[in-house]
């Protein structure tokens, strides 16, 4: 039997006349657990609508205060919330909103530390980020969670949205394995955004939760959505699972979260768990000087760049063959075990990982300590 009040059929009336939503439909949005990841321009959107929709919980991550460069998009909040912390502005419109609303506060960055447990208690979640190492958080903690993650991006006057870590359909990997090459592509403060972008992404996250939630329309799994407002075009292109997605392919080998800019640009000593739970042995890195000293001196060995082709295209040693680092467990063969194989990366992180997995199997593999940033200073 239906628990809904006469407040309740007067408030969500538009939403029962709809047979495909329905009662029902309207019951399981009470019912439902929706995490926004930063309550920013997308979240915002995402948040007022999911609230006026009649979610029962939405729990919002964020640790900023209101600042004035946010009012031209983030619609959640007033010139009076400026400097006003944003889980608190954002709570109190939010119930202003409906008052039938849960909201559930986390001040503080989603981080390897926190983001399992947080993902882990709600159905859904809607990434709503502005960095690359959240994005990818987000992303893994969805996947091991089994939680799906609604996922949006906008820059300038284009958008994008998706629904990734849903079964049987690709993740964010499966879309980018790895970040781009640091300042190739601007932040929404370097490169601008224009302020009604968000609220048509972060709408079309809300429309996609309540879809999942409510088990209603062919949520956008399997596919990108792209939106360029300059010319007002929408398209949708397939985007499959990659089977050697190294998080939701058919041999994972990132199993626990980690901090993605500690994997890029940190050193890889600290990376436990990142691919089999068992000692790798000496990981003791090679210094650019002393892999200068082998090539003056002859030394037998192989160079792999752990990179992505971007990356790659962009500045290289000199020999180096590109083995992206979530295809080094696919291309074992293609690596020599005949003499010691040198693995770099742009600062040493990801070639520390790919240098643990090789030692493990066996091949004599040195992580080149700062990678090719501290090659190229070590030319001058």
């Amino acid at each position: 039997m239906s628990t809904f009040t006469a407040d309740d059929l007067r408030r969500y009336d538009r939403h029962l006349s709809l047979p495909e939503l329905g009662r029902a439909g309207q019951e399981r949005l009470r019912a439902a657990r929706i995490l926004i990841v930063g309550a920013g321009g997308l979240g915002s959107p995402a948040a007022l609508y999911l609230a006026a929709a009649g979610a029962g919980t939405i729990g919002l991550v964020d640790f900023d205060d209101v600042d004035e460069s946010n009012l031209q998009r983030q619609i959640l909040y007033g010139t009076s919330d400026i400097g006003r912390p944003k889980l608190d502005a954002a709570a109190a419109r939010l119930r202003a909103l409906n008052p039938h609303l849960t909201v559930t506060r986390h001040d503080a960055p989603f981080s390897a530390a926190n983001g399992a447990a947080l993902v882990s208690a709600y159905d859904v979640v809607l990434d709503g980020s502005d960095n690359f190492p959240t994005r990818y958080l987000v992303n893994d903690a969805c996947v091991m969670a089994r939680v799906p993650n609604v996922y949006g991006s906008v820059l300038r006057f284009e958008g994008q949205a998706a629904v990734f870590a849903a079964p049987g359909g690709p993740c964010y990997r499966c879309l980018h394995p790895e970040p781009p090459p640091e300042g190739l592509i601007p932040s929404c403060a370097e490169g601008g955004v224009l302020g009604v972008l968000p609220g048509v992404i972060g709408t079309i996250q809300a429309t996609e939760a309540i879809k999942l939630v409510a088990r209603i329309g062919e949520p956008l799994i399997g596919r990108l959505l792209l939106y360029d407002a300059l010319r007002m075009r929408f398209r949708t292109i397939d985007l499959p699972r990659d089977p050697d997605c190294p998080v939701c392919g058919d041999r994972p080998v990132i199993r626990d979260l980690v901090a993605y800019d500690q994997v890029c640009e940190g050193t890889g000593s600290d990376l436990p768990g990142v691919w089999e739970d068992r000692d790798p042995g000496d990981l003791t890195p090679l210094t650019a000087a002393e892999l200068r000293q082998w090539r003056e001196e002859g030394r037998a060995h192989a160079l792999i760049d752990v990179r992505e082709p971007s990356e790659h295209a962009l500045n290289r040693i000199d020999g180096a063959v590109l083995i992206p680092l979530r295809q080094v467990p696919f291309k074992l063969d293609q690596i020599p075990k005949d003499r010691p194989v040198v693995v770099h990366c742009k600062s040493g992180g990801r070639s520390a990982i790919a240098v643990a997995m090789l030692r493990l199997r066996g091949i004599d593999a040195h992580n080149l300590k700062g990678g090719i940033q501290a090659w190229e200073k070590s030319e001058t």
